[in-house]
Formats: C-alpha cells, sequence, structure tokens
C-alpha cells in the first residue's frame, strides 16, 4: 500500500519534469554546467570561495546564462531550506517602482539572519525596467546595507542602468555564444529528447538563434513538435523566416523583373509563406554587403533601405515599404547600367 502511495507521488514530479519546456528542463543548476563564458565564471567562483562576493551587473544580449549563472551562484551559497529566506529574485513581471525598492526590498535587506552566518542575496533580473527613481532609491539602500545583503543586477542594456548604480557594482558582460559552444550543448538535448535532426538543420538553428541559447532550445523544441523531424526547411518554416532560395527568387526578381511582375510575385511568395518584410530586409542586407555592387551604387542602395527599415519600425503600410524596395532595387539597376 505504501509503495503504490510512493509511486503515486513520484509520478507527476516525473511527469512535471516531462512537461516543462526545454529551456527550464536544462536550465544549468551549478557553475559547473554553464557553458560559456567561463573567465567571468571562475572570477565569480573565486569571490565565492574567498567569501568576498562582491555587488553584481550582470549584462549582455538575451539568453546567455545572466539568470543562470546568479541562480547557480545562489544554489552553490544557500543550502534549498534557507534559498527562501536568504534570497529574494524580484523581475519585470513584478512591480518594482520606488514603492517596492523602499518596501519589500529595504525590509528584506535591513533585516538581519539570526543563526545564519553570511549575506543574503537581492536578484534584480531586467534592472534595465526599472524606473529611474527606483534606481536612485536603491544606490542608498545598496550603500547602506553592504553588510549583510548583496544585490546582483541583470539587464539586457547597460545604457538604462544609471552610472551611479553601475559604479556600485562589479560588471560583467555576457556576450553572444559561439556556435561551437552551442553545438555540444544542443547535441545533448537532441540525444536525450530523441529528435530527429538533420546537419542542415543544426546549421539553421544556430544561424537563426544569433548566439541566443533559449531562442535555440525554443526553435528546437517548436519545430519537433510541429514537424516531427528538424531540417533547414521545418526550422525555417516554423520560425517564419524567409529561406535563403527565397531570398535569392526576391532579388532576382527586383533586380530583372519589371516593377509589376516583380512586386506581384513577391506579394505571393509573402502571403504563401508568411513573410514579414522586416525578415526579407535583414537577409538582403547582408546580400548587398556581398555583392560587388560599385560603392556609390552601394551607398545609395543602403541609405534607402535604413530609410524602409526605420519606416517598418514606426508601424507603417508594408504593401507601400516593399513598393519603396522594389523601386529602390530599380533605380540601383538602372544606376549599374548607366555606370557601365
Amino acid at each position: 500500500m505504501e509503495t503504490s502511495a510512493q509511486q503515486e507521488r513520484q509520478q507527476p514530479a516525473a511527469a512535471k519534469i516531462r512537461n516543462l519546456p526545454w529551456v527550464e528542463k536544462y536550465r544549468p543548476q551549478t557553475l559547473n554546467d554553464l557553458i560559456s563564458h567561463q573567465d567571468i565564471l571562475s572570477t565569480i567562483q573565486k569571490f565565492i570561495s574567498e567569501d568576498r562576493l562582491p555587488h553584481l551587473l550582470l549584462y549582455g544580449p538575451p539568453g546567455t546564462g545572466k539568470t543562470s549563472t546568479i541562480l547557480a551562484c545562489a544554489k552553490q551559497l544557500y543550502k534549498d531550506k534557507e534559498f527562501g529566506s536568504m534570497v529574494l529574485e524580484l523581475n519585470a513581471s513584478d512591480d518594482r517602482g520606488i514603492d517596492i525598492v523602499r518596501g519589500p526590498i529595504l525590509s528584506f535587506a535591513s533585516t538581519r539572519t539570526i543563526f545564519k552566518k553570511g549575506f543574503k542575496l537581492v536578484i534584480l533580473d531586467e534592472a534595465d525596467a526599472m524606473t529611474q527613481d527606483a534606481q536612485n532609491a536603491l544606490r542608498r539602500v545598496i550603500e547602506k546595507f553592504t553588510e549583510n545583503t548583496r544585490f546582483c543586477l541583470i539587464c539586457n542594456y547597460l545604457s538604462k542602468i544609471i552610472p551611479a548604480l553601475q559604479s556600485r557594482c562589479t560588471r560583467f558582460r555576457f556576450g553572444p555564444l559561439t556556435p561551437e559552444l552551442m553545438v555540444p550543448r544542443l547535441e545533448h538535448v537532441i540525444e536525450e529528447e530523441k529528435v530527429d535532426l538533420s546537419e542542415d538543420g543544426m546549421k539553421a538553428l544556430v544561424t537563426l538563434s544569433s548566439g541566443d541559447m533559449r531562442r535555440a532550445l525554443n526553435i528546437l523544441q517548436s519545430t519537433n513538435m510541429a514537424f516531427g523531424k528538424v531540417t533547414e526547411e521545418t526550422v525555417y518554416t516554423c520560425t517564419g523566416h524567409p529561406l535563403k532560395s527565397d531570398i535569392a527568387n526576391i532579388l532576382d526578381w527586383m533586380l530583372n523583373q519589371d516593377f509589376t511582375t516583380a512586386y506581384r510575385n513577391i506579394m505571393e511568395l509573402k502571403t504563401l509563406k508568411g513573410l514579414a518584410l522586416q525578415d526579407i530586409l535583414t537577409e538582403i542586407h547582408l546580400f548587398v554587403h556581398r555583392v560587388d555592387f560599385p560603392s556609390s551604387v552601394r551607398v545609395h542602395l543602403l541609405t534607402k533601405m535604413a530609410d524602409i527599415e526605420y519606416r517598418l519600425s514606426v508601424g507603417t503600410n508594408e504593401k507601400i515599404q516593399l513598393s519603396s524596395l522594389i523601386a529602390a532595387f530599380q533605380v540601383t539597376r538602372d544606376l549599374i547600367v548607366t555606370e557601365a
């Protein structure tokens, strides 16, 4: 009877792990599990082992291991039982105005721990979303309670953190992950989850994620669930990103067909595959740098493309901007003919 009750308790736990998104299921649990920025990790490890952890400011693009690093540090510093009482974690989904800094953060930092030696840890994830007033209030709290509390700020954009806070922390920049680091970790997940993946599928994953491990895992999981097989085509289809062959066709139409034909063909392709003009523009931009255009022509074309990209970012009509893009290429074609 007892064994069956134990089995029932274990089953939900197993199901829970099985149903987790892969991003959380394979999140590194210790500092040794982390795959990147070994120089930063060894420095933080040294701080912990010498019991001299300063206030930290971790910044860099998403999916590069900032939150995983500090959570792994916290797990190393505190046992499971004391984790709740020693660590306060707040992110952008929590209200973090000036009232929170003066309320819960202040009261957490100011209360000393009885029967426990060491310091408390306050983790402020996505700190660049904090208001200017909250950041100003925080700098006094950091100064006042350094003796028994350490603060760790995590953000994507360093410029959005006020200089006064930056100067109070030891800064570490987490750059995008290199393919050499991402591929072994992805292969580990693929092996564990028994994913059917082709070589070009792996290349597509690494290319589309641009050094963001979280994005790579999310694309891998959604492609696997949607198609059952992860190839270049299924990865691009799942993310709605234009294939290289699509971009080649679009460029061919813009440079070799008349305006009406090019516009009609591109609109048909966009509708058929659900492509966004922003993605098409990004891919074409890479192509323009690779093709041997005369320098004056390239400058003209890149300026036009930059204008279109800006106009798209403020929410203009895609059809009109597509017309503008085709027109820019047609003018370029005429300029090349004239120069020749």
